[in-house]
């Protein structure tokens, strides 16, 4: 018996009851009120016995409840960018024609087990996994610092370099990274094989370029204390291209923040979901995603931090050189 049919006939003997031993000696052995006895044998008289049944309670439908097309909308955009939570879903939804409020894209997404960046991630794979038979096993979070600040662009960027890993047939990959601290503006190139100092003062010459190309001149550098940044290659070609060099405390991580920060957005937002979408064996596929990865996280990411205050690099770069 359905629960609806049990309380039909828990309803029916009540009735059959009172007519063999009275209205409250029957409502007393059942538990119920007199009201709801004449209430049921009301209905009963007027409409048989099927109307002792419980009404249905459909849910509120709430004036501004998702569509079945909007929450379809936004399950396709979480899993398909599943470290982005709720607040940065919301421009790649926008452009979806879904305008909808953090807290209530949340709501649906733990209503369908996706509210962690995990159960995306897990979710992306497995599709993946469907489709391609690939599987990939998610990193650790890297430390975060505190924030600095520069009082104009390129009076001080920060350096880094970043393990990507191991492409079979092409061999080790390494990012180097940087970022201006004042306007966070962030450039990154790709390399096979070991990072050094030969290697890092290319990369200085290219972000050297990239900046002038959107108006910034590089006056310092901010890098930690790695061999690729202490060697000698690095150190006397930032004094040739007169770069002030600073560096980190040792064992300070934290210091540049900034830079370890930018890397693990890239970590969570660009190179995990590309890894699970797809087996990638170049470099230059891998390089042109990181591309785009930069063009969107340079013009058209939001940064929550207390620095930025929901302000693009660009936005920031706007103001700074407005300010000029």
């Amino acid at each position: 018996m359905t629960p609806e049919q049990i309380i039909s006939h828990r309803r029916t003997q009540v009735l059959v009851q009172a007519g063999k031993v009275g209205v409250a000696e029957a409502c007393r052995r059942a538990g119920v009120s007199r009201q709801s006895y004449y209430r049921w044998a009301s209905r009963a008289s007027k409409y048989g016995t099927a109307a002792l049944l419980p009404k249905t309670r459909r849910p509120p439908v709430m004036p501004n409840a998702m569509t079945a097309q909007e929450v379809s909308t936004v399950l396709a955009v979480a899993i398909a960018n599943p470290t982005l939570g709720a607040r940065q879903l919301l421009r790649h939804l926008a452009n979806q024609d879904v305008q909808r409020s953090a807290s209530g894209v949340q709501k649906v997404l733990h209503r369908h087990q996706l509210g962690a960046r995990r159960q995306r991630v897990a979710a992306l794979a497995w599709i993946t996994a469907a489709e391609h038979g690939q599987v990939t096993d998610a990193a650790l979070q890297g430390p975060f610092g505190f924030c600095l600040a520069a009082a104009r662009p390129g009076m001080n960027v920060a350096l880094d370099s970043f393990y990507v890993g191991t492409l079979k047939g092409v061999g080790t990959i390494w990012q180097f990274t940087t970022i201006d601290i004042c306007t966070r503006w962030s450039i990154a190139s790709l390399i096979v094989g070991d990072k050094t100092a030969a290697g890092a003062a290319t990369f200085l010459d290219h972000l050297i370029v990239e900046f002038d190309r959107i108006g910034v001149p590089v006056t310092g550098v901010l890098t930690d204390n790695g061999p690729e940044f202490t060697g000698r290659d690095f150190r006397d070609h930032a004094a040739d291209l007169g770069v002030t060099h600073h560096r980190i405390p040792p064992r300070s991580p934290n210091h540049n923040a900034v830079c370890e920060r930018v890397q693990g957005t890239l970590l969570h937002e660009f190179y995990r979901p590309f890894f699970h979408r797809a087996r990638i064996d170049r470099v230059a596929d891998l390089d042109a995603g990181l591309q785009r990865a930069l063009h969107d996280y340079n013009h058209h990411r939001p940064n929550h931090g207390a620095y930025m205050k929901g302000q693009t690099p660009r936005q920031m770069l706007n103001e700074k050189s407005a300010a000029k």
